[in-house]
């Protein structure tokens, strides 16, 4: 599990030392406050990309390090051994660097290492869970990847799709070997012309991509410098500019503020829209130093894009198929130059695909099993979550032929309320329900995982009420086998956090500078937080009591 997070130098968070336990944490705060700061500073250590826009104003780096318990993590250990990043048997420390320049380093119980390794490393430790997650959860693909990770078969998911791919290719060859037999050594000498032309260009998919991107960037570059400018200017640097604008309606308006004190709401607007024109201000300042006009680099790559077209208009393909056409080309020269051995090849598509069948079929029982156990958990979890009567279900629909994700469909379905016909997912649920649909799948999948900590960032938009307590159940009881943390809006879930961290914004009055704090709060300040949640800016008697009421609740359910 996580331990201990330190951020320093992180967009508006100047040093933060935080140690976290087991069970069930959330994370709350105003608005705007940054609660998911630590989110993308989590994300980095564990080996996300970062840029130098990331780093606080007015420093070089920005350093996040992410300590965790690997005691009861065998299988991180192996893999931190084979990969010579072994550190502490009992911990594994990731680092993250960013440095002005635009660099990254990456540190593994202090070895260097790639993003990759720290991916690897991350998934290991853990799985974050974004408010976003339920529009994935439309997707079929989607659905498949997460009732494969229920049924603990990724593994198998991934090596199917492997042997179907062993056995496509194997079949393609023996068609192209049926098909070339009968042909001449001419064709013979001109596919090999064609595999020595495409192979001379050397273009991958990568390459034509990022080929697009820097020409259309380049060809656009004076017209970027001159909004870029444009925009500094009328932002910053004109005398009736936007910042100077701010400037003079908060001192007018905090002159007033004596005389009628609602004034003070506008002038917060103020401050914030003050404080995003300057940061927008240091985007546009550090994105015109990053504009180079180089001729020469533009010239050579149009010559690089003219020749890859060329290519591409000679064998009537779009640019980014180049690389596969290569691909193709070489299977038909091994077809043609294995001497029509048809019996050969057609001996090994079949051991190929005899190897994807069992696959594929094991898959499907897998499946199935799952389907059903995970079904009926969901279902379950619907009649709490103000869905009473309702029914989940997952479809397996087989398929004619296979393909490389298995022998069948897989489609997740939903009736919402008792009566209704079940119907797939993206045509049935409204916004709410979905919401609380995706929240009880995420909860009741994590409960079989074996990565130790689990963050939800805000995945409980759109939910209210009784139904909020119950969210907050659903968590906390996934926190006694697990690490969970929360970010959340709902007093409801706040509630039922066994450690509480408040994030808050203040404003440094000389240096105009905005810091971002993370305080964990004792019972007293928790009574204090989730009353602001509950009654806003003015607390009340009632708030403060209807806020101990509720932490008592929470507190005696947990016994």
């Amino acid at each position: 599990m996580l331990k201990q997070l330190s951020i320093r130098n992180f967009v508006i968070v100047e040093l933060m030392e935080l140690g976290f336990s087991s069970g069930f944490t959330v994370l709350t705060g105003e608005t705007g406050a940054g609660k998911s700061i630590m989110i993308d500073a989590l994300s980095l250590a564990l080996g996300e990309r970062g840029d130098s826009s990331q780093i606080r104003q007015g420093c070089e780096r920005a350093e996040i390090s992410a300590l965790f318990d690997v005691e009861a993590l065998p299988d991180l250990q192996d893999w931190l051994e084979e990969n010579s990043l072994i550190g502490d048997p009992e911990s594994c420390l990731l680092r993250r660097v960013l440095d002005d320049t635009g660099r990254s380093r990456a540190f593994i119980n202090g070895h260097p290492a790639t993003l990759q390794q720290l991916r690897t490393a991350g998934e290991f430790l853990v799985v974050i869970h974004s408010q976003h997650a339920h529009q994935a959860l439309l997707q079929r693909a989607a659905q498949r990847d997460l009732l494969d990770a229920f049924a603990d078969c990724s593994e198998l998911a991934r090596t199917l799709k492997k042997a179907y791919q062993a056995w496509q290719d194997l079949r393609q060859g023996r068609m192209a070997c049926e098909q070339q037999l009968s042909e001449s050594r001419e064709k013979l000498e001109r596919l090999e012309w064609q595999k020595q032309e495409l192979a001379s260009l050397n273009v991958t998919v990568d390459e034509w991509e990022r080929l697009q991107a820097d020409h259309n960037r380049l060809s656009h570059l004076a017209g970027l410098l001159e909004a870029t400018e444009t925009g500094i200017a009328l932002l910053s640097d004109n005398e009736a500019s936007a910042v100077s604008q701010i400037n003079s309606v908060k001192t007018q308006l905090q002159h007033l503020l004596e005389y009628d004190n609602q004034l003070q709401t506008i002038i917060d607007l103020l401050d914030s829209a003050q404080i995003q024109v300057q940061e927008s201000i240091y985007e546009l300042r550090d994105y015109r130093q990053q504009l180079d006009l180089d001729p020469q680099h533009l010239q050579e790559i149009e010559q690089r894009v003219t020749a890859i077209h060329n290519m591409s208009r000679k064998y009537h393909v779009d640019p980014d198929a180049l690389p596969h056409l290569l691909e193709s080309v070489c299977s038909q020269i091994d077809a043609l130059e294995s001497g029509g051995n048809l019996e050969q090849l057609e001996a090994q598509e079949h051991a190929a695909e005899s190897t994807y069948q069992q696959l594929a079929e094991k898959l499907s029982m897998e499946r199935q099993k799952a389907g059903k156990k995970m079904a009926r958990a969901v279902t379950e979890a619907m009649q709490t979550i103000a869905m009473a009567g309702g029914e989940f279900s997952i479809e397996l629909d087989t398929l004619e032929q296979g393909n490389a994700h298995g022998q069948e469909q897989i489609e997740f379905c939903v009736s919402a309320h008792k009566g209704m016909a079940l119907k797939p997912l993206a045509k049935v649920a409204s916004g709410g329900e979905l919401s609380r649909i995706s929240l009880a799948i995420q909860v009741i999948t994590s409960q079989v995982g074996t990565v130790p900590t689990l963050v939800f960032d805000e995945v409980d938009v759109g939910i209210g009420g009784s139904v909020a307590e119950i969210i907050g159940q659903l968590l906390r009881q996934l926190g006694r086998s697990r690490q969970v943390m929360c970010i959340t809006h709902l007093p409801q879930v706040a509630a039922m956090g066994d450690q509480h961290f408040q994030v808050t914004k203040t404003e440094d009055g000389d240096s105009q500078h905005v810091q971002s704090k993370i305080t964990k709060l004792d019972d007293r300040a928790r009574i204090d937080e989730i009353a602001r949640m509950l009654g806003g800016v003015k607390m009340t008697e009632a708030t403060h009591k209807h806020a101990t009421e509720m932490l008592r609740n929470s507190t005696s359910g947990m016994n």
